[in-house]
């Protein structure tokens, strides 16, 4: 039994890894500012690091998923083994659609069907002030925060004299659209073209920001705040998959190798399986240049960060899903057909995966 409750933990993980890992560097890749290995690599050593960072800081989480508050005394094995399956099922499926969903929220889900199955009272309130709340509630404020943000930068970077520039490609598919007056144009001016590829055609910043090109100045300020929400999702969800593992008496008393092996099945999880949900958040919710991405990181990376802090289980997925959503209505080239199936599948994860847990539960 403690190898199955071990390897169905791993298995969560896993699919965390492969769900959440490109959550924090999602635009990055969408704005063209790192390829996709680049930023794969970025968001999954942060996210390691973060792992790490929960064995000091994370046991306030620990202990809030241990299940205490569903099950105050883990009656026997088979309750995290429902709850970790329950939750690893939920997960699973979303990613194979390439749907970002909310590992927190699979698991919340599992640990109230699990609940109810045992037949014991359900601690509704405890629940709804502690855990419920603030998954409802963080996509809002992340979102609200994202359209606060970006009028005062945009503002901040115009006075600041850093203009947008773009280049143009040319080749054999976009030659036939130049119209006559263009070809002309080019014609008669003294200018150079040279033919391009797509990956090289993106929205640059001209201009000095703290005498450097502010071009490289913002690449490395949309780095760093990619790795804090990696960093910050990393330290937020390795104690909630990790307090399945501590009621058995290999990890009692070591919370500190129980999140080690979290953190490191999440990290590999996320390097050979992120790419469908990667793809998901870097191109199919909303269009994106870097000083929209860094906004949408700053917001993300700050609200994650503060709720780690006061051990509130917000969802990394719901925060960062909420500051892409606010950047698609703040320029209104959002992809109303993807943000509303990402939504539905937010709502339905929780009773997904309770379902699955009751059903597991009652199994074993």
């Amino acid at each position: 039994m403690l190898l199955t409750i071990v390897a169905s933990v791993c298995l969560l993980a896993w699919v965390n890894g492969a769900n959440d890992n490109f959550k924090g560097v999602a635009t990055l890749f969408g704005a063209g500012v790192a390829n996709y290995r680049r930023a794969l690599g970025w968001g999954t050593t942060a996210t390691l690091l973060g792992g790490i960072a929960a064995v000091y800081w994370g046991q306030d989480l620990l202990a809030r998923f241990s299940g205490l508050h569903v099950q105050p005394n883990w009656p026997d094995p088979s309750f995290p083994l429902a709850v970790g399956l329950a939750a690893a099922i939920t997960v699973t499926f979303a990613t194979q659609l390439g749907m970002p969903v909310s590992t927190t929220h699979a698991l919340i889900g599992a640990l109230t069907g699990a609940g109810l199955a045992s037949g014991h009272d359900f601690p509704w309130r405890t629940l709804l002030n502690t855990i419920f709340l603030p998954l409802l509630v963080s996509p809002v404020v992340a979102m609200t925060i994202t359209l606060a943000l970006y009028p005062p930068l945009r503002w901040m970077r115009r006075r600041l004299g850093i203009v947008k520039r773009s280049c143009v490609c040319i080749g054999a598919a976009e030659t036939e659209i130049l119209p006559a007056e263009v070809s002309a144009l080019v014609r008669a001016m003294p200018l150079q073209i040279s033919v391009g590829n797509m990956n090289q055609c993106q929205e640059i910043y001209a201009g000095r920001l703290l005498g450097l090109p502010a071009e490289k100045v913002l690449t490395v300020l949309h780095y760093l705040s990619a790795g804090l929400v990696s960093f910050a999702r990393g330290w937020n969800d390795t104690p909630k998959i990790a307090a399945l593992l501590i009621i058995s008496p290999v990890f009692q008393g070591r919370p500190s190798l129980a999140l080690l092996i979290v953190a490191g099945v999440m990290a590999a999880g996320g390097w050979l399986m992120a790419e469908r949900v990667a793809e998901t958040l870097s191109h199919k919710i909303t269009p994106m240049n870097a000083g929209q991405g860094f906004t949408a990181n700053l917001a993300t990376g700050a609200l994650v960060l503060l709720a780690n802090w006061y051990a509130l289980p917000v969802s990394t997925t719901h925060v960062s899903g909420g500051s892409l959503f606010g950047l698609a209505w703040l320029t209104g080239q959002g992809r109303l057909g993807i943000i509303t199936s990402i939504a539905l599948c937010w709502v339905f994860t929780l009773p997904i995966s309770m379902v699955c847990g009751y059903c597991l539960r009652a199994i074993f």
